[in-house]
């Protein structure tokens, strides 16, 4: 299902341009890239909102300019760090014939027997890089953990291989394991230190 957001041509002066239109409710941006020029528009604030939570952020995004859908991924975004509103979002045009490069979230799956056993799940990478065309780019990578034993782990070498992408991250790189819960050892008598004695007032004046 292809994802169509409407998009108009903006001025880039005067600043106070961008203002005027986040108080509309539109987001600044600009596409370019793939034979595309530099373009600034404007999007729809609520419509981009909707599009990002029900395809995510590597989905392929058509931008409709002037009647022509431009095949994009959002490449790079901007929200206001006390308000969450949108500030600025930045359209990368693309060849849905040529491979790009993504992060791709990583999600853990399954308890490991480790876990069962009293150990402790720790995950060490969150993200990998991907290789794909646009539209075979995924939003997150699976990664099941149920064989790992206290003491062992995965890397991404042992992510089985996925016939739409290709894993481009490090393949030494570990992603998770499974280690003994740490346990807090009482002190030895030996080690134990002795109250200080607390003198009274009273007992000084004696």
């Amino acid at each position: 299902m292809a994802v169509v957001l409407h998009a108009e041509e903006r001025a880039l002066r005067p600043r106070s341009i961008r203002k005027q239109l986040r108080t509309a409710g539109k987001v600044p941006g600009v596409v370019y890239g793939n034979k595309i020029e530099n373009t600034a528009i404007s999007i729809d604030g609520p419509a981009l909102s909707k599009a990002l939570r029900e395809n995510g952020v590597n989905a392929v995004y058509y931008v409709e300019l002037n009647g022509e859908k431009i095949p994009t991924l959002l490449h790079r975004t901007q929200t206001d760090t006390f308000t969450n509103e949108w500030v600025h979002a930045e359209f990368l045009a693309v060849d849905m014939s040529e491979e790009q490069e993504v992060e791709a979230e990583i999600v853990l799956v399954g308890l490991p027997v480790g876990v069962k056993e009293g150990g402790v799940l720790t995950q060490t990478l969150y993200t990998a890089t991907v290789s794909a065309t646009p539209d075979k780019l995924p939003e997150s990578i699976e990664v099941n953990v149920e064989g790992l034993a206290i003491g062992s782990s995965i890397s991404v070498a042992d992510i089985p291989k996925h016939e739409d992408y290709t894993i481009i991250t490090d393949p030494e790189e570990q992603v998770a394991s499974v280690v003994e819960m740490a346990v807090e050892e009482e002190p030895s008598d030996e080690e134990a230190v002795a109250e200080p004695e607390v003198i009274t007032e009273k007992e000084q004046e004696d």
